[in-house]
Formats: C-alpha cells, structure tokens, sequence
C-alpha cells in the first residue's frame, strides 16, 4: 500500500528541499540551512534526501558536526513540523535520531494531499534505472542484512569506510563533470510511479537539475535543487507548496 500524508487544515504552506549535503567542509551551507530552518514560515518542511553528505549511524549525532546539525533539526522541529526522506548518502540515518530530534520519518514515496492536490514524493535514486551499478550498490546497502553489519563496526572504521566511498564517487564526477551529464530518473518508470498512485505530480531531488518539466500522460515532475553555498555556482533553492500552486524561492526569499 502507497505511504500517505495528509496534510492537516493548518498547514498553510509546505517547503520542500534536498541535496545539502552538509559537511563540516561546507560551512556558508549549513549556516544558511540553520538560518532558512529557524525562519520559515512554513508550517512543515519536507526534506527529501541527501541532507548529508554522509551519515554512518545515529550515534555520530553525538558529537562533533553531525552534533551541531542534530541540534538545528531538534531546534527547527519544536518550531513545526519536519519530515526527513533518507537519500542516497544518508540512508543510515535510522528512528533513533529522527526520534531524538522530533522528526518525523518519510517513507520513499511517499503520497502527500495537500490543498486538494496528490503529490508523489520520493529522492529520485531508485528511478534512475540507467545506473545501473549504483542501483547494485544501492540494493546492497539496503538490505538489513548489509546495514546490521555496517553498524556493528566502531564509528571511526564506518567513517573511514564513507570516506573511501565519498572518494570513489568523485571520482567517477570527473568523469561526469557536470550534473547535464548525470543519469536522469527513467520517465516510464515514474508515469508507473505515479499512475499507481494516482497522483498527476512528482517532486524529487538528487539529479541537482533544478526544473519543472512533462512527462507525458498530464503529469509533470518538479526537480529539486541542490544547495551549495560554498562553491560557485552558488545555489540554495526551496520548492514551496500552498493553496496557490508550487513556487521556486532562493532561501532568503523562502524566510518571507
């Protein structure tokens, strides 16, 4: 059965965003996502995914950095609601942290009816069927099987082991320099998506292609923007629903 939200009477506006990537190495990022988290208005904000760069269990949220960023999201959640979607470098993140942040947890989809409207979320990894040697590396780390084993190394060796991961994957960036260049999300895959669910709309991240475009079929899907506030080209947008229809705001613009 499809996961739902339903959104109650008293939301009045919806923010969503993906693909920070936080790290202790992006510093202007995490200032505007702490800055953007304490000053909207919005009355619930959906993160889809990748707001870390990356996350290799619940007990780094004891200190350090991934402290700091616990410490924001317990801080935002007491103010309205927040959702969190695991994404494709944060998938560890598991109940305990969601749970000592106050932060509700976001099945991947996810159906939301807001403002009389369906919208299908999800981070967009599992749609992009062309990778296909990411979507064996992404079965792999999935399974309970891999994740309790994972887990049961000290947090120094799973640390060492994401970075090793982090470098591989820039890796094979140089070979893709540019985000044009990425696997796209598969189009037959997501009209399947989002038939099944009824629902005319898709929100995804992870592409870092920031656009609104058509599927086909009267559905049409809204690509999230990634946020880096450290390297140029400088980028921090939040996609905002609310009875009026979907807008795209920079992050200052998103505090009014």
């Amino acid at each position: 059965m499809q996961a739902e939200v339903h959104a109650p009477p008293e939301w009045q506006r919806i923010d969503f965003i993906s693909d920070l990537h936080l790290g202790a190495d992006t510093p202007e990022t995490f200032a505007a996502w702490a800055a953007y988290l304490q000053g909207t208005p919005a009355e619930a904000v959906f993160i889809l995914g990748d707001l870390f760069e990356v996350w290799v269990g619940d007990d780094a949220r004891l200190d350090g950095f991934d402290a700091r960023c616990a410490e924001v999201l317990t801080a935002a959640a007491r103010q309205r609601h927040i959702s969190f979607m695991v994404g494709n470098r944060d998938f560890l993140v598991g109940q305990q942290m969601l749970d000592a942040c106050g932060v509700t947890a976001l099945a991947d989809p996810c159906l939301l009816t807001a403002f009389g409207q369906r919208v299908l979320l999800t981070h967009g990894d599992a749609l992009c069927l062309a990778d296909t040697e990411y979507q064996a590396f992404r079965s792999l780390v999935r399974s309970a099987a891999w994740q309790t084993e994972f887990l049961s190394k000290s947090l120094e060796a799973r640390r060492r082991f994401a970075r090793d991961v982090r470098n591989q994957s820039e890796m094979r960036k140089k070979d893709q320099p540019s985000p044009a260049s990425w696997v796209d999300i598969d189009t037959p895959a997501a009209l399947d998506w989002l038939r099944r669910a009824n629902a005319p709309t898709l929100i995804h991240g992870h592409t870092h292609r920031p656009a609104t475009e058509t599927l086909g079929a009267g559905c049409v899907r809204h690509v999230l923007s990634d946020w880096d506030l450290d390297h140029p080209p400088l980028r921090s947008e939040v996609l905002r629903l609310s009875a009026s229809g979907l807008a795209r705001l920079s992050w200052t613009e998103a505090l009014t």
